[in-house]
């Protein structure tokens, strides 16, 4: 039986065949609407920074609740992925996020400060199972050999997503706000403060309906099966199997953890970076302008990295852009002015085929393996939590030279692309497809 228990659809089109393709237009609405919501905390959190009076730490606290949620969740969602199939957890995430939005609305009408985490907790948990969903689901559904491809492909989509947000998000909450439109570290009144807590109402409403339609779509959307190869062995089957036999993925879920440290840092810390009277001196509302930029240079890098895989091999092309992005992390921490932020806008387009090429080399020869290994791949986004040893360093020594921390994040980087991903261990067994009722 092709199709996994609990799908929506009794017939599906057999993938490797053309048929996935529409279904690969409709997920890529999904990439760009979780890569939307997730890029909102970049304007987000120094808004609530100005809001609540809070240092660096307690901000990047903020975001590490978000990628505690990964942690949290990464588990469960594998499981429910197992017993309801894939089509149902997506659609089940996409409501899970929406009550997440919808709780936005109380938090800033107290405002509440806990409620907000607890909020943004709630979003994380569904994007998390949509990403143990989606991501092994596109890798999969197609030819094996254009996986990195494909999931690239996809996850340009997400950077659109990442790119329009902190345009949105700046307009709709920094732009309407005091501490947006203000000088950077301006002391607000209590009464400029509670106002600024409403600006993000209208924006996260907006969000929940949009999550809404697209999980009523999804639902009737006929997504294809995928192969035999790729589905939940049996507990027979699975005797003698290991993940942890398998190289690319145990070195690979610490890539992914350390990825996101670099990834978070640069997103959460970009604004009150470039604001800075030093380096280009401009409003938080003026800023997220150019975080736009770093986020469309990371979309501009996916589609290039999906035609580059097409004709090089995706570690020779991680392990070079890797370099890339150690050297302009570099650039960022000892240079001034200008000069600076644009080094730190760079990163985006190093940083774009990251996640995706590690996390298809990590799954790579799993076989029946596949879900388990991409749970644990998914978790290890939550490695976006250790910001806080970012905001940490940037209050002891400086913004600045916390971005040290990025450039190490990226030599590891280099390791996994040059030797970590190498398969070693493949699945010998392939999924015993369940008999009929």
């Amino acid at each position: 039986m092709a199709v996994p228990t609990g799908s929506f659809t009794a017939s599906a089109p057999k993938p490797g065949s053309a048929a996935y393709r529409p279904a690969l237009a409709l997920l890529a609405t999904l990439f760009f609407m979780w890569g939307f919501i997730t890029v909102i905390n970049n304007t987000l959190l120094p808004h609530l920074r100005s809001v609540f009076d809070l240092s660096y730490t307690q901000t990047t606290l903020i975001e590490s609740v978000w990628f505690i949620a990964y942690f949290v969740a990464s588990i469960p969602s594998a499981k429910l992925i197992a017993r309801l199939g894939y089509q149902r957890a997506i659609v089940i995430g996409l409501g899970v996020m929406a009550v997440g939005a919808l709780m936005m609305v109380p938090a800033a009408r107290l405002p509440s400060y806990n409620l907000v985490l607890t909020a943004l907790f709630v979003i994380a948990s569904g994007i998390t199972l949509l990403q143990v969903a989606a991501n092994p689901y596109v890798t999969v559904i197609g030819p094996p050999e254009t996986g990195s491809s494909r999931l690239n492909l996809v996850q340009a989509f997400n950077s659109l997503g990442t790119t329009l947000a902190p345009l949105f998000a700046g307009y709709l909450i920094l732009g309407r706000s005091k501490g947006g439109t203000s000088e950077a570290d301006v002391v607000l009144t209590a009464a400029e403060r509670y106002a600024d807590a409403q600006s993000v109402i209208l924006p996260y409403l907006i969000v929940a309906v949009v999550l809404i339609v697209l999980a009523v779509v999804i639902a009737r959307f006929p997504l294809p099966a995928l192969g035999q190869a790729s589905q939940r062995a049996t507990r027979e089957a699975r005797k003698g199997l290991s993940l942890w036999r398998h190289r690319n993925l145990v070195f690979g879920v610490p890539a992914i953890f350390i990825y996101l440290i670099a990834e978070i840092g640069v997103a959460n810390l970009f604004i009150n970076f470039v604001a800075q009277p030093d380096i280009a001196a401009i409003t938080h509302e003026q800023a997220s302008r150019y975080l736009a930029i770093l986020w469309g240079g990371m979309m501009v890098g996916r589609f290039l990295g999906a035609v580059l895989m097409q004709r090089m091999r995706a570690e020779t092309v991680l392990a070079i852009f890797s370099v890339g992005a150690f050297v302009v992390m570099l650039v960022t921490t000892f240079a001034s002015g200008p000069i600076a932020m644009w080094a730190l806008i760079a990163v985006g387009f190093f940083h774009s085929i990251m996640f995706p090429t590690i996390f298809t080399l990590g799954i790579k020869g799993l076989g029946p393996l596949t879900e388990e290994g991409s749970g644990l791949l998914i978790m290890a986004i939550a490695g976006g939590a250790l910001v806080i040893v970012q905001g940490w360093l940037a209050d002891r020594y400086g913004l600045q030279l916390s971005f040290l921390l990025t450039a190490a994040c990226e030599l590891y980087i280099l390791f996994y692309a040059l030797w970590g991903s190498r398969v070693t261990g493949p699945a010998a067994i392939q999924a015993t497809p369940p008999s009929p009722a």
